[in-house]
């Protein structure tokens, strides 16, 4: 079933951020920005961690950034997975959360991840 939140909710954009080579990570990024603006172009405000700490490589340990994108899901009304997905340990815990949590889970093409994987 297509995407069937309320306008208004906000979904967490969930997909691979990190990759082999600094152009791919950048695609990542780009991918799940594209995927925020589409959502916001469907009337949602969307939550997406690639855009909120882009590049910030480094700064903290990849615990706290995987703890804060955490945070955020739980605070999201659904999660919205990008193209990539399958391939990254940090959105398979992301999924897993979701599930955990009763969230509804969406694939790239906006339908729902009937259960969990």
């Amino acid at each position: 079933m297509p995407i069937t939140e309320p306008s208004g909710s906000v979904p967490y954009i969930a997909g691979p951020y990190r990759a082999e080579t600094p152009w791919q990570t950048m695609e990542n990024i780009r991918r799940a920005r594209l995927k925020a603006l589409e959502l916001c172009r469907m009337g949602y405000y969307p939550f997406c961690p690639h855009a909120n700490t882009a590049l910030f490589d480094g700064e903290m340990s990849d615990e706290f950034w995987l703890e804060m994108a955490m945070e955020h899901l739980r605070r999201c009304d659904f999660v919205v997975l990008v193209d990539g997905w399958i391939r990254s340990s940090g959105t398979w815990a992301e999924i897993h959360e979701a599930f955990r949590l009763g969230k509804q889970v969406y694939y790239p093409d906006h339908y729902i991840m009937e259960r969990e994987p």
